[in-house]
């Protein structure tokens, strides 16, 4: 609706200078729409609130402001007839805020930061995969290209070897030992009875620690454990910050990285995976990177997230919203090398159930 004030019409005038009546002056009134019973008592139960709402404190009757702002146009023209003479405009009540909108006080919708609209795309194609079922006695294949940086101990800038591949062999239930295969070193038994060897992120060198005592968990997983998370993004969320908690100086970069562990190197179950990327979504400072480049060298959109002058990206294809893989960037000058310089990348390039650690899935 214009604000602009339209120019007034041309009259004619009788010899005592009184304007003699226009077409539009001799005829009745144009009707009004009415009201079906069902709106017009949803519409007054929403002014009663709204009058409850903004009354003063003090009880008194207070005078109704004028718009600051130009109205804004209602898809409703029964609602708008009605009520446009008492300066009251009503929107229609029975509609949801669309998806990807929040609402503001006034009740006009808000458009939500990109990265949530993004990483609801992503959740939505998480949703629809179609990916092949794990018994509990099989094994979870990962495949992919990793390259992370390494630093002398004397000091100097860190430096990238070349990516290289890397096999992993996951338990579906954890009750047999998992299997870790790198280029240029030796297999490694991973999850078996002591000794144990474990993963702190997907690409870090294994730890000789104490076989687990007290259950997997999001910070020591299996993929039996990953399939039962829940898929309501807050519990989900809430569970990931209880489980994480004390782990790190950033509560919020660590239950960040701990959804990526758990997309990159393991094998969540669709509802699941989309429940942990609208549990990233909830996360406050969560951004998009409109370009990155996997480990394989697959160019996609990116979710990133920075603390203490790094910045973690998850890499997605532009298209599909499939994950590619991840990437870890200095946003900071120092001592490992000036900003921008990538001192991590991954990239997925194949997920599938096997029978036994060591077999390869079928091409």
């Amino acid at each position: 609706m214009t604000t602009t004030p339209r120019r007034r019409p041309f009259r004619r005038s009788r010899p005592d200078g009184s304007e003699l009546p226009g077409p539009g002056d001799l005829l009745p009134p144009p009707p009004v729409p009415g009201l079906d019973p069902g709106r017009e008592r949803l519409l007054k139960d929403a002014l009663l609130r709204e009058a409850a709402r903004t009354g003063p404190a003090d009880g008194r009757t207070a005078r109704a402001a004028l718009p600051r702002r130009p109205l804004l146009r209602i898809a409703v023209p029964a609602v708008v007839c009605a009520l446009a003479a008492g300066g009251v405009v009503a929107a229609n009540l029975t509609d949801p805020p669309a998806r990807g909108r929040g609402t503001i006080a006034d009740g006009a919708p808000r458009e939500a930061p990109e990265a949530v609209r993004l990483l609801d795309r992503i959740a939505l194609a998480a949703a629809r995969e179609q990916q092949q079922t794990v018994g509990s006695g099989q094994f979870v294949y990962i495949e992919s290209k990793v390259a992370y940086a390494a630093q002398s101990a004397a000091g100097g800038p860190a430096t990238v070897p070349p990516a290289h591949r890397r096999q992993v062999w996951l338990s579906a239930d954890g009750s047999r030992p998992g299997l870790l295969r790198e280029a240029g070193g030796p297999d490694t038994p991973l999850g078996a009875d002591a000794p144990v060897y474990t993963l702190d992120h997907p690409g870090a060198t294994p730890k000789r620690v104490s076989p687990r005592a007290e259950g997997p968990s999001v910070v020591d997983p299996t993929p039996a454990y990953v399939a039962s998370l829940p898929t309501d993004p807050d519990a989900l969320l809430r569970l990931i910050r209880k489980e994480t908690r004390g782990r790190g100086q950033d509560p919020d970069q660590q239950a960040f990285a701990t959804i990526g562990d758990l997309l990159a190197e393991s094998w969540a179950p669709p509802r699941v995976a989309a429940a942990l990327y609208r549990a990233a979504a909830k996360i406050p400072g969560v951004t998009v990177v409109r370009t990155a480049v996997d480990a394989a060298g697959r160019e996609g959109v990116a979710v990133a997230r920075t603390a203490r002058g790094q910045q973690t990206q998850w890499i997605f294809d532009r298209s599909t919203h499939a994950f590619l893989g991840e990437r870890t960037v200095l946003t900071a000058s120092g001592g490992a090398g000036p900003a921008g310089t990538v001192v991590g990348s991954s990239a997925v390039l194949t997920r599938a159930a096997v029978d036994r650690a060591g077999e390869l899935p079928r091409r």
